[in-house]
């Protein structure tokens, strides 16, 4: 993963920060003048100590005046590494291995069994995000006041729960309420991860880290297409349960189990992991504390709900996301119907699916070591993978039909939409301070996912096998984004000359102790986006 020189190499931050700070810094002094750190910065209360989850360790660290070595940071990224990524990778896989069950159980005769007719399979696909929407922000309010592995273990096994009882609904309206409770549970996984990453790992090495556990769209993909291959041999006729039943028994089955390994494995953060020693508790910590915003805070404040709302690049990211959203959920929940429609059999339909699939991992992790060696390149390598999006997308909306293999090429790029997605999740992780502010940037982020991801089976109206709306979808949405990434690469790339020229080079100390304080970005006059 990384290399030892990640501790010596800080985020080189482009100079400056946002237009809108000027909503909080009026009054602030200028460059050369002494300014007073924010208010309450080094008059923490007691009551206020234990709402900051790690500030003991830091203040600990900042006693002991201990320097990490390049051997101690080594150590603890490793261990990070080799326990906490691989249990979010696999929480990440699950989770949309079940969302989209039913784009495998489509194949295997699913709309028949549940005499499901019109339009009636795609609000199936997009039920789920109605409940994602609705539960999302109270169950990262949760994460943030409760030990983190127990609310996401509990949610886990009550999602897998909804999966294995899907193999029961008969009808319609019990598969509605099903996908609506399924949607619910989920929705603790990828903003709850998001948050949740940044407690664990530096400003720097985050984007390789969210773009690894975000690969889990893609290793879903292969284990679904692969796991239908094998149900695809089990004879129609065969006595036991119907083939597309068999899908949501072994989903189903395999989440419900991984909860536990959650329960007790997963700790809720840096500050009380068992697998480090007392003394790297503390510079895991001191760690973490060197991305200005903290870990989390156990206390919702009102007064981030208004910064929240004024915040600009909160609004840039919804579009963006909303606009991306609609192609995900054409790819999401018919790219089996659009392979297959193309002329291939089930079997083959499945095993070419898997490409997209990979293709999508690839891109992720080739962002991620772009983004891990070149330092500001996020939203850069984010805007490279959506031109290969728009390209691929008129490509398939402008191809003569006759070339089926350009085409199917083409579907395949487009899964390259993942590096843009797992971007706007790293803004949020690296360039939002204050939790509750963290937390609803989150919330609206993730509420533009569920609403675009639902808009988007419903863009899929034309025969087979082309899908006109559907390739018009993803060139309009692809575009959009394009257009956002743009423009939010600007908006702090020039907040941070603007910062840099009114308050002069900023302090590292007094943004760490910001951040642990659980300060936003706007009362931080130190801190500096990381593009």
């Amino acid at each position: 993963m990384a290399t030892m020189r990640e501790l010596a190499r800080s985020d080189s931050v482009t100079t400056g920060t946002s237009f809108s700070t000027d909503i909080y810094e009026k009054g602030e002094p200028e460059k050369g003048v002494a300014r007073p750190p924010p208010d309450g910065l080094n008059a923490i209360t007691e009551g206020e100590e234990g709402d900051n989850v790690g500030y003991t360790a830091y203040k600990q660290g900042l006693a002991e005046n201990h320097e990490i070595t390049l051997e101690e940071n080594s150590a603890i990224r490793w261990r990070l590494d080799l326990i906490i990524l691989p249990m979010f990778v696999v929480t990440q896989t699950l989770q949309f291995l079940d969302k989209t069950a039913l784009n495998y159980a489509n194949l295997f005769g699913f709309q028949t069994a549940l005499k499901l007719h019109g339009n009636q399979f795609n609000w199936l696909s997009g039920m789920v995000y109605f409940g994602y929407a609705v539960a999302q922000y109270p169950i990262q309010l949760l994460i943030g006041r409760y030990p983190a592995q127990r609310v996401l273990a509990f949610t886990i096994f009550m999602w897998g729960l909804c999966v294995l009882t899907m193999s029961q609904c008969t009808n319609f309206k019990t598969a509605m309420i099903n996908r609506f409770v399924l949607g619910m549970f989920e929705a603790s996984v990828s903003p709850g991860l998001t948050l949740m990453t940044g407690w664990w790992y530096t400003r720097r090495e985050i984007p390789l880290r969210q773009f690894i556990w975000y690969s889990g769209l893609g290793w879903g993909g292969v284990i679904g297409s692969y796991m239908s291959t094998g149900i695809a041999s089990i004879s129609p006729t065969a006595p036991g349960p119907e083939r597309w039943q068999y899908i949501f028994y072994i989903l189903g089955g395999g989440t419900m189990l991984w909860s536990f390994v959650i329960l007790f494995f997963l700790p809720d953060s840096p500050a009380s992991a068992r697998f480090l020693t007392p003394h790297l508790r503390v510079v895991a910590v001191q760690r973490v504390a060197g991305n200005q915003l903290g870990i989390k805070n156990k206390r919702f404040k009102r007064e981030q709900v208004i910064v929240a709302i004024k915040d600009v690049k909160i609004w840039i990211l919804f579009t963006s996301v909303f606009a991306a959203a609609i192609p995900n959920g054409v790819v999401s929940n018919f790219s089996s119907i659009i392979i297959k429609d193309m002329g291939f059999s089930t079997s083959k339909t499945t095993l070419l699916k898997s490409v997209g699939d990979l293709t999508q991992i690839v891109a992720l992790l080739v962002g991620g070591i772009i983004t891990l060696n070149i330092p500001n390149t996020r939203l850069i390598a984010s805007t490279c993978a959506n031109i290969i999006c728009v390209v691929a997308a008129a490509c398939m909306a402008y191809l003569p039909r006759h070339k089926v293999w350009m085409r199917l090429v083409s579907f395949w790029l487009v899964n390259c939409q993942s590096v843009g997605f797992a971007v706007s999740l790293v803004m949020v992780s690296s360039n939002m301070g204050g939790y509750t502010h963290r937390t609803i940037a989150s919330a609206v982020i993730f509420t533009a996912y569920c609403f675009g991801n639902v808009a988007g089976p419903f863009v899929k109206q034309s025969q087979a096998p082309f899908y006109q709306d559907a390739t018009a979808g993803l060139l309009a949405g692809y575009t959009i984004k394009l257009v956002c990434q743009i423009v939010l690469f600007f908006y702090m790339y020039l907040g941070n000359k603007r910062r840099d020229k009114r308050y002069g080079a900023p302090d590292l100390a007094a943004s760490k102790e910001a951040g642990m304080q659980d300060k936003t970005e706007y009362e931080n006059k130190d801190f500096r986006y990381v593009l």
